[in-house]
């Protein structure tokens, strides 16, 4: 009885931390937007979520920012070159699945090789923060629901 109740919150859980996550990406692209060379990173959420919550989708690394806007890129663990380095230091991992950044391809090649496109990431930041409240209001009123039904009322 009481898995049921809680598995909505597990799922909701999940899904917070994910958002919070992929803030932290899009943050760290807008950060570094003009530091020469650096290559942006985002998450695929829906991937993410799969590998987080056991839905079966075997491979957490995804080959692009998401499947409308088809922006290729190599997988997080490295290219077919063996001298690159490995992403590591994500807290995805921890939810049960493999890392879920990976890198965004540029969309304006720029002379010093950065890949971030503030227009895009703004928007990726603007969305992803209201998913982020609706997730957790949605949380808060599920729990609102559960407390009044334990009281009684």
């Amino acid at each position: 009885m009481i898995a049921n109740l809680t598995s909505g919150l597990d799922f909701h859980s999940k899904a917070l931390v994910l958002r919070a996550e992929r803030q932290r990406v899009i943050a760290t692209n807008i950060a570094n937007a003009d530091t020469p060379g650096y290559a942006a990173r985002d998450l695929n959420f829906k991937d993410a979520m799969n590998n987080a919550t056991g839905g079966g989708l075997t491979s957490g690394l995804i080959a692009s920012r998401s499947s409308s806007q088809g922006n290729s890129t190599g997988s997080n663990d490295g290219t077919s070159n063996a001298r690159h380095i490995p992403l590591s230091g994500s807290t995805i991992g921890s939810l049960g699945g493999a890392s879920s950044l990976a890198y965004v391809a540029q969309s304006q090649p720029s002379l010093d090789g950065n890949s971030v496109d503030l227009d895009r990431e703004r928007a990726n930041f603007v969305d992803n923060s209201v998913r982020y409240e609706a997730t957790l209001r949605f949380i808060n009123g599920q729990s609102k629901t559960m407390l009044s039904a334990i009281q009684g009322q």
